[in-house]
């Protein structure tokens, strides 16, 4: 591919379904062409590390790790921008941008990524939505557009989340991240993640109260510096987590209104 020697990289969140993606990339094109690769936000779960090393030594191939250095919340206090299910600049910034860093070091070095994604077949517009990214974002010092081939084997499968978690739990031997034993359906960002809907903060606050108070905090803090911004909408309008968390400690009707009808699911687009 563009004369360079191709290198596959599985695009791993620390979670099941790309830990398993880059199991089925390895068998197929082998240990010393194969990389996992990892964006830290610094929100991650403390557990994930474990279960990401693990995942590591089962499959035989080393971590490549990169990060920023700054936290989602200080991505939104210096773009003055407090992410939302519609527009999350920590992905871009935390992410994105770094993957793209990375990318680039690999074509100056010879070597063309091939990117392996956890990304299954209910996921279709989050599969849509990295192919337009990776289809347009590289462009080599020479002005010519060269695309990032991106793969998604568990889409093109029938193979359930829950089977994948099997396989890694009993076959594997590895212990699935905390946040799966707390309830979450992914364990990005430490339960943090700014796209969850209503039924995600509803969970975080019933099995985390401690972190949900920390987002509170910070969204008041940065309404403080940005004025009426907000994580969640309700009619479209600004909505705060401390409103929210004061109808979930009523059990109100308008609570579970909110999560009926306004919910989202908790994806990042890059992963």
């Amino acid at each position: 591919m563009y004369g360079r020697e191709p290198i596959y990289i599985a695009m791993f969140s620390g979670g099941a379904a790309s830990a398993y993606v880059a199991y089925l990339m390895t068998l197929k094109h082998g240990k010393e062409k194969s990389q996992l690769f990892f964006t830290n936000t610094l929100w991650e779960h403390k557990d994930n590390r474990r279960f990401m090393l693990e995942v590591a030594e089962e499959i035989g191939i080393e971590i490549t790790e990169k990060k920023d250095g700054r936290t989602p919340e200080e991505v939104f206090e210096e773009t003055r921008f407090l992410g939302n299910s519609r527009l999350a600049k920590c992905s871009s910034e935390l992410k994105v941008r770094q993957t793209m860093i990375y990318l680039e070091e690999l074509r100056d070095q010879g070597y063309e990524p091939v990117l392996y994604f956890g990304i299954g077949k209910h996921e279709k517009r989050r599969r849509e939505n990295l192919e337009e990214l990776y289809s347009h974002f590289l462009i080599p010092r020479d002005g010519e557009e060269q695309p990032v081939k991106t793969v998604f084997p568990l889409y093109e499968s029938n193979i359930s989340d829950d089977e994948i978690k099997k396989i890694i739990t009993e076959e594997w031997g590895i212990e699935l991240p905390q946040m799966y034993n707390l309830g979450f359906s992914h364990a990005n960002c430490g339960g943090r993640c700014v796209r969850g809907g209503f039924n995600h903060y509803k969970h975080l606050y019933e099995t985390w109260p401690e972190v949900y108070i920390k987002q509170e905090e910070m969204e008041n803090k940065l309404r403080d510096q940005l004025g009426n911004v907000t994580i969640l909408k309700r009619n479209g309008k600004p909505y705060t987590l401390e409103e929210y968390r004061k109808e979930l400690d009523k059990d109100s009707e308008l609570a579970k209104k909110l999560v009926e009808e306004n919910d989202v699911p908790c994806v990042c687009h890059y992963a």
